[in-house]
């Protein structure tokens, strides 16, 4: 990364980074504005001794001895909280992936139905088991993810942070935008993962997806038109994460392969809606379709209706979705890119190299 041109600029970066990971409160300015102060009287200090303007390796030194920004908002932020400032914004997203974008589909989508064919299509007996079991999965995962960051949180199992961190990859100065921390980036590249692993073991594995359905339930023919556009994606969005975690001077490229992302993730779900659209509207099963020795069965054709409903609601509100968060990442990375010409450069600088 190049230096600045005034080195004193990288405490600034380095309390705006402080700053990200401090909570909202009334005292967060000052907080600030004494940590503030405490770095320049550190380099007015090292100027006296050296007799000299001190440059941008002597501050980094002295940031370094200060710390990561992460564990420093962690150090100053009050102490109220099972999970402390530092771990509760990771500790929130992890929470929210695990309990509302895996458990409740799961539940809804697969566990539901079959209840519903164990109850032999009494939805009330159906719905109150699902919701119980829903219940229980929820707050048992709850509790893992709580326990488990708490643990995290006392033992500070995180403070190898420290030692790795390099003042010179702090991000540039913004107004007012808070940029993606390299903690989320990880987490982004580590579920990605798992989830690009667990898409390519579906094939040969229908369990992961189905679970105990399996045995009544195989995926329909229009998956494999699909299945090579999502694992592209899938593959992209990983990729998109390793490459902003190795580049973090590249602080354009995060919005622009959101917007990326999101323009070909809605292009391929366009493209599922119209082809679920023209199936056969007398055996309308384009999602999921009984398995060959339960063809005949009236009792399980009912079910794998309603799975199919409920794939195509949830694809249809996620096309609706995207189709509204396309326009407005459009608008934030044109704003972005006019109020940093520096990022029209560093684009170009792609081609070039």
């Amino acid at each position: 990364m190049s230096k600045t041109k005034n080195p004193k600029e990288l405490i600034d970066r380095y309390l705006q980074a402080v700053r990200f990971w401090l909570p909202k409160s009334r005292n967060q300015d000052e907080l600030i504005a004494e940590l503030g102060e405490d770095l320049r009287s550190q380099v007015e200090e090292k100027e006296a001794e050296v007799s000299r303007p001190i440059e941008e390796p002597e501050i980094s030194e002295i940031l370094k001895r200060c710390g990561a920004p992460m564990l420093v908002a962690s150090r100053l932020a009050p102490k109220r909280q099972l999970i402390g400032p530092t771990l509760f914004p990771i500790y929130l997203s992890v929470l929210k992936m695990v309990l509302l974008w895996i458990l409740v589909p799961v539940f809804l989508f697969i566990v539901g139905p079959v209840n519903l064919t164990s109850a032999k299509g009494d939805w009330g007996v159906a719905i109150a088991h699902t919701l119980s079991a829903m219940w229980s999965g929820l707050f048992i995962a709850a509790a893992v993810i709580t326990l488990i960051f708490a643990i995290l949180e006392r033992t500070q199992a995180f403070v190898e942070i420290n030692c790795k961190w390099d003042p010179s990859t702090l991000p540039p100065l913004e107004e007012e935008e808070l940029k993606t921390s390299s903690v989320h980036l990880i987490c982004d590249l580590v579920f990605g993962f798992f989830g690009l692993i667990w898409l390519l073991l579906v094939p040969t594995y229908p369990f992961l997806i189905f679970g105990p359905a399996e045995g009544f339930l195989k995926l329909g023919p229009m998956w494999h038109a699909f299945y090579a556009p999502v694992v592209v994606i899938a593959v992209l969005n990983v990729l998109r994460s390793a490459i902003a975690l190795a580049r973090p001077q590249w602080d354009w490229f995060p919005k622009l392969g959101q917007l990326v992302g999101t323009v070909l993730t809605l292009v391929v779900l366009h493209f599922i809606l119209k082809a679920a659209g023209i199936s056969n509207p007398t055996n309308w099963h384009p999602f999921v379709m009984l398995a060959d020795n339960l063809k005949d069965s009236t009792h399980y054709i009912k079910v794998v209706a309603i799975v199919n409903v409920a794939v195509l609601l949830s694809m249809v509100g996620a096309w609706i979705g995207l189709s509204i968060a396309a326009p407005i990442q459009t608008w934030e990375f044109m704003k972005y890119l006019r109020n940093r010409p520096s990022g029209l450069r560093q684009i170009a600088s792609l081609h070039v190299l």
